[in-house]
C-alpha cells in the first residue's frame, strides 16, 4: 500500500495543489492521500474528499529562533560572493534594534563571519531541532506520522519556519520526506531550508543546478524537474472565461487593447503607485494610445495604498484579488490567505485577454509570458535620484536570466516606459525571446507537469 502525506503549508500552496489537477494523478496513483494543514480544515470540503488533518499551529520560541536565525545567515554568508541578491538579502536581515532580537542578530552576524561552513550550517540545524524536540506540537506531530504510517511525506513549499518540527519528526520516525521549490527566486536569492528533506523537486535544470550550487550536501540522484503545478490553472477548462465574459467583467471597451499592470507588494514594489499615475496620466494626456487599464494588486496585502489612485484615476479598473484571510492569529498571517475560484478565473482571463502585461520584475512576467503577451518590467530608482531603488534588483541572479534573455523591456524613466508601451501595442517582436525564457524557467510543459511530479513522489516510496 501507498501512502502519501502532503502537506499544505499556505494559501499558495492550497492553489498550487489543490486548485490544480495535482490530486486528479495523485489519487490515480497512490492507494491513499491524506492532507496535513497548515490551513483550516474546513477549506477543503468543497475541493475534496479527502481526508484533512489540520496541524497545530508551532510558534517559535526564541532559542529557535536564534539558531534558525544563525543557519540562515551562515547559508547567506557561505554563498554572498558573487550573488547581489543574497548580500542583499543578508543587508536585510541585520538589525540595529535595541530589543533581545536585535542584539542576538548582531551576535549571529559576528558569530557565522566565522562559522559558515557548510557543516557548521548542519551543526546549527541539530542545534535548532534540539529546540523543539521535546516541544508538545513535535511531539503531537510525531504520533500523527506513526499512526498514519505514510510511505512519503510529501510538502509543498521548502521554506516556512513552521513546518521544520515537522520534517524533523518525520526523521525520527524514518519516514522519507520530499520538498517542492516554491518560487523562482528561493534559491539563488533567499535563505535557507526549514530543514533538510531526502527529496526535491524543482522547475526545471536550471533551478536543479541551483539547488546543487547552494546546497552542497544534495545528489542529482535526489532531485527531479517537475516543472511547477503554479501554472497548470492556466491549461485546466474549469478556469476559462470567454472573451466575452472578460469585457463583461471588467467592464471594457472590446474596441481597445488591454494593459495589465500587476502590483508586488509593498516590501519589494514600493514605486507602483508612480508606475500606475505614469501609465494613467499618459492615457489622459494621449501621450499613448486609448487603451483600457487595469491593475491587479498583489494578494499579498491590502490595497489601501492605492486609494488615492482609485479616486485620481476613475477611468483605471481596479482587480483586488479575492483572497480569503481565514486565520489571522498566526506568525506569517499572509500565509493564511487562500485564493477563491473566482480569483482563479479572473487571473487567467487577464493573463489571456491582455494585450500586455507591466510589472516591476516579478514572477507575474513569467504568467503573461506562459500566453505569448509582452512584458515591460519598469525599474526607476536608483540610488541616486531618491525614488526607492529598485534597479538594484537587476544584479539578482534570477533577474539577470530574465534580462539577458530578452524576453521582456527593462525601462528605467518614463520616456522609455511610454515608448516601450507604443512600440508593444504596435509591433510585437519578442514572442520567440519569450518562449525560450520560459522554456528556461519552466522545464516541463504544464500539461504534463502533475503528472510528472506524482510519477517522481511515486518513484520515491
Amino acid at each position: 500500500m501507498k501512502k502519501l502525506g502532503l502537506v499544505i503549508t499556505d494559501g499558495v500552496g492550497f492553489r498550487n495543489f489543490i486548485l490544480s489537477d495535482f490530486l486528479k494523478y495523485a489519487n490515480k496513483t497512490f492507494d491513499e492521500v491524506v492532507i496535513l494543514s497548515c490551513l483550516p480544515k474546513e477549506i477543503y470540503s468543497e475541493h475534496t474528499n479527502l481526508r484533512v488533518i489540520e496541524l497545530d499551529v508551532f510558534v517559535e520560541t526564541f532559542k529557535t529562533w536564534f539558531f534558525r536565525k544563525a543557519k540562515e545567515i551562515a547559508h547567506l554568508k557561505l554563498n554572498q560572493k558573487g550573488n547581489l541578491g543574497i548580500q542583499d538579502n543578508l543587508k536585510t536581515n541585520d538589525s540595529k534594534l535595541k530589543t533581545s532580537r536585535g542584539y542576538a542578530t548582531r551576535f549571529i552576524y559576528k558569530l557565522t563571519s566565522v562559522f559558515h561552513s557548510e557543516y557548521n550550517i548542519q551543526q546549527f540545524q541539530k542545534l535548532q531541532n534540539s529546540t523543539f524536540g521535546n516541544h508538545k506540537i513535535t511531539i503531537e506531530y510525531a504520533s500523527i506520522l506513526k499512526e498514519e504510517e505514510f510511505n512519503l511525506l510529501f510538502f509543498t513549499h521548502q521554506r516556512p519556519p513552521y513546518i521544520a518540527p515537522l520534517v524533523y519528526a518525520a526523521q525520527k520516525n524514518k519516514l522519507k520526506t520530499a520538498a517542492f521549490i516554491f518560487s523562482w527566486d528561493n534559491l539563488a536569492s533567499k535563505g535557507r531550508m526549514a530543514s533538510n528533506f531526502d527529496y526535491y523537486l524543482v522547475w526545471s535544470d536550471l533551478m536543479k543546478q541551483d539547488l546543487l550550487q547552494f546546497y552542497t550536501a544534495i545528489n542529482e540522484d535526489q532531485i527531479k524537474v517537475v516543472g511547477t503545478p503554479q501554472f497548470v490553472p492556466y491549461v485546466m477548462d474549469d478556469y476559462k472565461l470567454s472573451k466575452e465574459d472578460f469585457i463583461s467583467e471588467f467592464n471594457l471597451d472590446s474596441n481597445l487593447m488591454t494593459i495589465c499592470f500587476s502590483c508586488g507588494d509593498i516590501s519589494t514594489s514600493k514605486n507602483d503607485e508612480l508606475y500606475i499615475e505614469t501609465i494613467a496620466k499618459a492615457i489622459q494626456n494621449k501621450t499613448i494610445e486609448t487603451v483600457n487599464f487595469i491593475v491587479r494588486t498583489s494578494p499579498a496585502e491590502d490595497p489601501i495604498r492605492f486609494k488615492t489612485l482609485v479616486h485620481k484615476f476613475p477611468f483605471i479598473k481596479w482587480n483586488f484579488p479575492k483572497w480569503k484571510q481565514v486565520r489571522a492569529n498566526h506568525q506569517e498571517s499572509w500565509s493564511q490567505r487562500i485564493p477563491t475560484l473566482e480569483d482563479v478565473k479572473q487571473l487567467r482571463a487577464l493573463l489571456e485577454y491582455s494585450d500586455l502585461n507591466i510589472n516591476m520584475l516579478s514572477t507575474m512576467s513569467l504568467d503573461f509570458m506562459l500566453f505569448d503577451k509582452s512584458v515591460i518590467n519598469p525599474v526607476f530608482g536608483n540610488k541616486t535620484n531618491g525614488l526607492y531603488d529598485d534597479q538594484r534588483f537587476l544584479g539578482y541572479a534570477h533577474i539577470q536570466h530574465l534580462v539577458n534573455s530578452q524576453s521582456s523591456k527593462v525601462v528605467k524613466n518614463k520616456i522609455a516606459l511610454l515608448n516601450a508601451i507604443s512600440v508593444y501595442l504596435n509591433n510585437d517582436e519578442d514572442s520567440a525571446n519569450r518562449k525560450k525564457f520560459i522554456k528556461q524557467q519552466v522545464g516541463v510543459s504544464l500539461e504534463e507537469t502533475n503528472k510528472q511530479l506524482v510519477l517522481s513522489l511515486n518513484q520515491w516510496m
